[in-house]
């Protein structure tokens, strides 16, 4: 029997990303991922309020879940300069008519069920046909960096990088190198390259020693310059 480095804990909900990794993993402004996941207060006239947030994380850090959910909350907010508020009420549209939780990583978004969300989220913001039909190619562009198991659950996440958006070079899977980004099929750290590369090592020598194309290497390199 192997030994259960995760002590019975499902490595996709392990509270392991701290709101920076969260940022900078996804290229996300910090005080956006701290909003989203914890909340936070604002002066109003009334007094002072709470935003709350839009993600259920918990306080010891974010999971792998989270970040995914992070990565398609951005999708919807990167088009338009929509209302967060508006946002909420679709997402809680989604579960209260469509019965659908934590929508964020479900793949109905794809689907009938994302047609159903995409038209109330449009309707809301008063979209345009084009509008929603745009907000619907960019979700498939996001949900397409998502790999899922069979039972349909997302275990493997591709951020975007900048300049080979539609390269899958970069990878975070929560069971490879704890979770932090890493170059696809290698378990090599993107941090590592960059470390090497500061160190005066060439991509050419490090593709070499590694053994891989040189494209990885400046698939890390881009990555890194964008987190």
């Amino acid at each position: 029997m192997g030994i259960d480095i995760y002590r019975g804990q499902d490595p996709l909900e392990m509270p392991r990303y701290s709101i920076a990794d969260a940022a900078r993993f996804l290229s996300i402004p910090l005080a956006t991922v701290r909003s989203w996941t914890w909340g936070r207060s604002y002066p109003s006239i009334q007094g002072a309020r709470r935003f709350p947030p839009l993600i259920q994380a918990d306080k010891d850090g974010l999971s792998f879940l989270n970040l995914v959910e992070l990565h398609v909350l951005r999708a919807l907010r990167e088009t338009h300069a929509v209302k967060v508020k508006s946002v909420r009420i679709a997402l809680n549209y989604a579960e209260n008519e469509l019965g659908i939780k934590r929508l964020l990583l479900r793949e109905e978004l794809l689907t009938g069920g994302g047609d159903l969300f995409i038209e109330c989220y449009g309707h809301l913001l008063t979209l345009s046909r084009h509008g929603q039909l745009a907000l619907k190619e960019l979700l498939k562009r996001y949900l397409q960096r998502i790999d899922r198991d069979d039972a349909r659950i997302p275990i493997r996440l591709y951020p975007l990088v900048t300049g080979l958006d539609d390269e899958r070079h970069v990878v975070i899977d929560p069971r490879v190198a704890f979770g932090k980004p890493t170059l696809k099929g290698t378990g090599i750290r993107t941090s590592m390259i960059v470390t090497r590369i500061d160190a005066g090592e060439s991509i050419a020598g490090i593709a070499a020693d590694y053994d891989i194309a040189p494209v990885l290497v400046t698939s890390a390199l881009l990555y890194e310059k964008a987190a």
